[in-house]
Parts: C-alpha cells; sequence; structure tokens
C-alpha cells in the first residue's frame, strides 16, 4: 500500500492498460488523474473507481500538444498540490503498412502522440517534481515490446518505442539529482482494443499469420503498482511483462 496523499497522473487513462492501472493505483492509494482525448470515457473510469471526487480527476488532453499538457499539469497541481507518479502510457499505431508506403501524416501522428506526448508530460511532471516538497517523484514509461524488436509494417510505433528507450534513460540519469526515477515497462500481447488482432491473427517476419496468446491486461496493472510503489530509492529500470507463449523468445 501506498502512502496517502501520493498524486499520480495516468495518460491514455480512459481504455486498456491506462484504464486498469489507473484503476490499481487508486485502491493502492493514491490519488490519480486520468487524462486523454475522450472525456465522457475518463469520467467514466472515474466513476468506475468509486472513489470521492478529492482523490479524482478527469482532464481531456492531446498529449502532443504542448499547451495541452501545461494546462493538464496546471489542474493536476491546483487540485492536488503536487505529482509523484507519471504513467506515460498514451500510444497508438499507424495501419500496417511497409516504410516506403507510409504518408508523413500517418507518421507524425504516431510520433506526436508516443514520443512528443511522452517528452511533454516528462518534462512538465519533472518541473513539477523538481521544486516540490518533499521533492522528487516517479516516472514510468510505457515501452512495449517493440522498443526492443520490431514487428514487420510497423516503422512509427517501432521507431517511437525504441525512442522511448532513450527517453527513458536519459530521464533517469537526469532526474538522479532532483529524487526522480524513471523506468520502462515492456508489454507484450496484452489483451487491449490494441491486440485485439494478435487472437484474430497477425502476420510473422516469415510472412506466415498466426494467432497469437494474449494475456489479462490486469497483470500489467498490477506490474505498474509495483513500479510505482517502490521507494526512491529503488528503481526497475526495464520491466519486460508478456503473454508466456508469444513469438517472442527465441523469435518462436
Amino acid at each position: 500500500m501506498s502512502e496517502e496523499g501520493k498524486v499520480a497522473v495516468v495518460t491514455g487513462g480512459g481504455t486498456g492498460i491506462g484504464r486498469l492501472s489507473a484503476l490499481t493505483l487508486w485502491r493502492e492509494g493514491f490519488s490519480v488523474a486520468v487524462c486523454g482525448r475522450r472525456l465522457e470515457r475518463l469520467e467514466a473510469v472515474v466513476e468506475e473507481s468509486g472513489m470521492p471526487s478529492s482523490r479524482a480527476l478527469a482532464v481531456s488532453a492531446d498529449v502532443g500538444n504542448p499547451d495541452d499538457v501545461d494546462a493538464l499539469f496546471a489542474k493536476v497541481v491546483e487540485k492536488f498540490e503536487r505529482v509523484d507518479l507519471l504513467f506515460n502510457n498514451a500510444g497508438m499505431g499507424a495501419p500496417p503498412l511497409s516504410v516506403e508506403e507510409l504518408s508523413f501524416e500517418q507518421w507524425k501522428q504516431v510520433v506526436d502522440v508516443n514520443l512528443n506526448g511522452a517528452f511533454l508530460c516528462t518534462r512538465a511532471a519533472m518541473r513539477i517534481m523538481k521544486n516540490q516538497e518533499p521533492m522528487g517523484g516517479r516516472i514510468i514509461n510505457n515501452g512495449s515490446i517493440s522498443a526492443q524488436t520490431p514487428r514487420p509494417n510497423s516503422a512509427p510505433y517501432t521507431a517511437t518505442k525504441h525512442a522511448m528507450t532513450g527517453l527513458t534513460k536519459s530521464t533517469a540519469l537526469d532526474g538522479r539529482k532532483y529524487n526522480i526515477a524513471c523506468g520502462q515497462i515492456d508489454v507484450g500481447n496484452a489483451a487491449t482494443r490494441m491486440a485485439a488482432r494478435m487472437e484474430e491473427g497477425i502476420e510473422q517476419a516469415d510472412g506466415s499469420v498466426m494467432v497469437e496468446p494474449v494475456m489479462a491486461t490486469e497483470h500489467v496493472a498490477e506490474a505498474v503498482a509495483h513500479m510505482a510503489n517502490l521507494p526512491l530509492d529503488a528503481n526497475i529500470l526495464f520491466m519486460t511483462i508478456m503473454a508466456t507463449k508469444m513469438p517472442y523468445t527465441g523469435r518462436g
């Protein structure tokens, strides 16, 4: 159980991993601000939590927009007075196309959400964490298995998730002097809307199509909560959590 009064910000908090992570963090004693583009979904998550308004906040924001991110964190500080945890979870993919078939707009949309969004939220959170009392906090980035190795036809998503690894390492270094820890969770085949095609059959590197095993998303939320509840003198820099039998280890 975390200490009472800790405050978490969860991006992409209306569905999937973000929703379940927010619900788990509430149960662990955090006050939680959930953000995303669709306010009605965020408000539904707050209602589902059963938490009093003093411990919950829903904010509509486009994490790729600097003004939206600044407004998000201003609202969080206005309500809760501090930020102890940021879970950079917001993410999206492009249509499954080979690099030469992608439009610049398809590329840019993924970069703006997955990478620019994580940078903007990290920057805002660090500015707060370094100046609050007690100083410090934790940032957890959703890296994905694609931060380690790509799937076919996934250049924008894979590029942003590889970049997330660099952002995680740089943030971990830059945050040391401010008692800010940063780690990354790489998720493989959690049963979310984004992973639905795994159960329908997805293209493999050899061109074949196969149905892939998935795992319950609750396991990811529990792993995020474990990382979040560590004391700030301990950090999980990288964690991989995946469906046991998915074709990844040993490339098969």
